[in-house]
């Protein structure tokens, strides 16, 4: 029996999965910025304060290569909730325009995010050379497009044998299958296969010049991303648990989830640059915990006050943000009411830093009301 079946009826919305939305989002609008921002306000102020804002600042960056921070985890987030957002909605998709119908808007969807994403990047306006085929909204289509037509097709056990060859798939042929003039099992920049694959093969611009954090290889890694998302969706809906029992169901997974990644890391550490298997383990798992947490507090508790509610008109409409945010930019269009001598202004009578901060919150505050303008008139452009 498909799950979309045993699903087809419950159609209550899950307000924690837009909050965490938002919240994943929050960062790549502007969040990122204010606290780069505070690391530099809190430079050279104490070890107290030096120490916190360094802290926040390096968490706000990618690693280098190999190791985990938490800039590293709102990518993968944004996949693992597209994976529980496929279970709270074909179902009832299903049930309304059947299964052809369900197929061929899936298909139609992921078309349209991969076509964004081409633009997002530029399209063509360098030639067909410079096109980066393979990008943040192309994989989310692409993860979309393949875990949403198994979750269609195959039942619990499929799925999780899915999830399972395409870890572990990846993991064997990136450990044994040798790159030319290299040898096999080497996971260091461009000497790993995902990356040598991506030079020899992958057509247009690539992001790093010789390799892509998104390239051809690894996007496999991160269908299995977007599947533990789909046993997160499950999870939620499982009419077998209490709510508050679903919430404990998703931190201990992900608990369980976090150890194995790091015990996986032993031999096949933890890379974003190439979405490794442990990597897939450990970020689902802290996504887990995360959707777990906002869960219980938000839908179980019933906290629903206006932090909450900010993250939801958010969360409604993140992809539109996003494009928005890319393109234009919210702290870009800040800066030209609190940059140049306002904001020299608080950096000398405050701290250095403090410009740039209060940009970034009055860009966030412009994310905010075009966010809430969009909600409260069920404006929902979603894909």
């Amino acid at each position: 029996m498909r799950y979309t079946e045993a699903l087809s009826q419950q159609t209550q919305r899950v307000v924690s999965l837009d909050a965490l939305r938002g919240f994943n989002f929050i960062w790549i609008l502007g969040g990122d910025g204010a606290i780069w921002a505070l690391a530099a306000m809190t430079r050279d102020k104490g070890p107290v304060l030096s120490t916190v804002g360094g802290f926040l600042g390096r968490q706000l960056h990618h690693v280098a290569w190999e190791g985990f921070q938490f800039y590293d985890f709102i990518f993968p987030l944004f996949i693992f909730i597209t994976g529980v957002a496929i279970v709270l909605s074909l179902p009832r998709l299903v049930a309304r325009e059947g299964m052809v119908g369900a197929h061929w808007r899936v298909l139609r969807r992921a078309l349209l995010l991969y076509a964004l994403g081409l633009f997002y990047y530029g399209g063509i306006r360098h030639g067909w050379h410079d096109i980066r085929f393979l990008g943040i909204l192309q994989r989310i289509a692409i993860c979309y497009l393949v875990a949403a037509l198994m979750f269609l097709n195959f039942n619990v056990r499929g799925l999780i044998a899915a999830c399972v060859a395409l870890l572990a798939g990846y993991w064997a042929v990136m450990t044994f299958v040798p790159v030319p003039g290299v040898g096999a099992g080497n996971f260091s920049p461009d000497n790993n296969l995902a990356n040598w694959i991506d030079a020899h093969y992958m057509p247009g611009r690539l992001w790093d010049l010789s390799r892509d954090p998104e390239g051809l290889l690894s996007t496999l890694p991160a269908i299995g991303t977007c599947l533990l998302g789909v046993f997160a969706g499950l999870a939620l809906r499982d009419v077998r648990l209490k709510p508050q029992q679903r919430s404990l169901a998703l931190i201990g997974a992900g608990i369980v989830l976090v150890l194995a990644g790091h015990l996986w890391a032993l031999q096949f550490p933890i890379i974003k640059a190439i979405w490794t298997s442990s990597f897939v383990l450990v970020a689902g798992g802290y996504s887990a915990i995360l959707l777990g947490a906002f869960h219980q507090v938000i839908d179980v508790w019933g906290f629903k006050k206006q932090p909450v509610q900010m993250l939801v008109w958010i969360g409604a409409n993140a992809i539109v943000l996003y494009l928005i945010n890319g393109t234009i930019g919210f702290e870009p269009l800040a800066m030209r009411i609190v940059g140049g001598d306002v904001a020299n202004f608080f950096d000398r009578v405050v701290t250095p830093g403090t410009g740039l901060f209060i940009g970034n919150l009055l860009g966030i505050a412009f994310v905010v009301a075009l966010a809430r303008f969009l909600y409260v008139r069920q404006i929902f452009l979603r894909v």
